[in-house]
């Protein structure tokens, strides 16, 4: 997110849209405005992913709901926190709003000091979503550099990464749903694999390095014991990622691969955090 929060108002009334305008940018946002479900649509995906969306549900060629679900129809789009504007009040209106992901709906006329309490407050938990992978609900982004440059200062420890290959095909052919489902599965193995056996907490960080790669951080000794459980885990567990149907199937089907790497403080030094993710991807071998 911009130090200037990124706003997008999609509403067809002039009058209100100006208002909208003139009061964000008083409040030191940056606010662009279209009036046309198809323009939200194509500025989001093809010029700029806003911040957060008001959107009117009455608009000229198309409604806010058939907006709003074209836009969670993509990768690009499918998390930015969507605020519908409407007249309706019917509780049914509010529901389909709310069903298609809307993170609010607020009916006209209303109290712009509500408004901007509540993009503030979608603001907030965007910027706390971003500390976390939006899928697994691993630590990701800054979370991660941070325990990277607290690593760069400690000694005894290794890096266990872990990187799986083949979920875009994975996805073509089973949809976007069954990869978000191996990916979760993926976060709680190498959860378990951490935490199993361990009858105090410990010190071990499981994060996410990237979008298809993990890390468990750990004490060095325990670095083979958490290869061989997590390999083992892996080798086990990996048809059940596929649907049922296909599970006893002889027919080809897209590969998931894996790749395992280990670094340990003692093959350093790292000069800082981004020598270490490198090091880490470097050190994949696949499995």
């Amino acid at each position: 997110m911009a130090d200037r929060p990124h706003l997008l108002v999609v509403e067809d009334d002039r009058d209100t849209a100006e208002m909208l305008v003139a009061y964000f940018e008083a409040q030191g946002y940056e606010v662009a405005t279209v009036a046309w479900g198809h323009d939200a649509v194509r500025y989001v995906l093809n010029e700029r992913a806003p911040d957060v969306i008001l959107l009117d549900i009455r608009l000229p060629d198309m409604d806010g709901y058939e907006v709003c679900k074209q836009l969670r129809a993509h990768r690009r789009s499918e998390n930015i926190p969507i605020i519908f504007l409407t007249e309706r009040r019917e509780r049914s209106d509010r529901l389909s709003g709310l069903e298609l992901g809307a993170v609010d709906y607020i009916t006209k006329p209303f109290d712009i000091q509500d408004l901007r309490l509540r993009v503030r407050n979608v603001l907030r938990r965007s910027k706390y979503m971003t500390l976390v992978h939006p899928v697994t609900g691993l630590p990701n982004a800054e979370l991660v550099d941070e325990r990277l440059r607290v690593l760069l200062m400690q000694h005894n420890w290794a890096m266990l990464t872990l990187q799986v290959s083949g979920l875009d095909a994975f996805a073509d052919r089973y949809g976007f749903v069954a990869r978000d489902d191996a990916l979760r599965a993926l976060a709680l193995m190498m959860n378990n694999t951490a935490t199993d056996g361990l009858t105090e907490p410990d010190s071990s960080f499981v994060g996410q390095l990237t979008d298809t790669s993990f890390i468990i951080i750990s004490d060095v000794h325990r670095t083979n014991e958490l290869r061989e459980k997590l390999a083992t885990r892996l080798r086990q567990s990996v048809n059940f990622f596929y649907p049922a149907r296909e599970r006893t199937t002889t027919e080809p089907r897209p590969e998931l691969k894996f790749a395992m790497g280990v670094i340990t403080e003692q093959a350093g030094p790292y000069l800082d955090n981004n020598a270490l993710r490198d090091a880490g991807l470097k050190s994949l071998q696949p499995l």
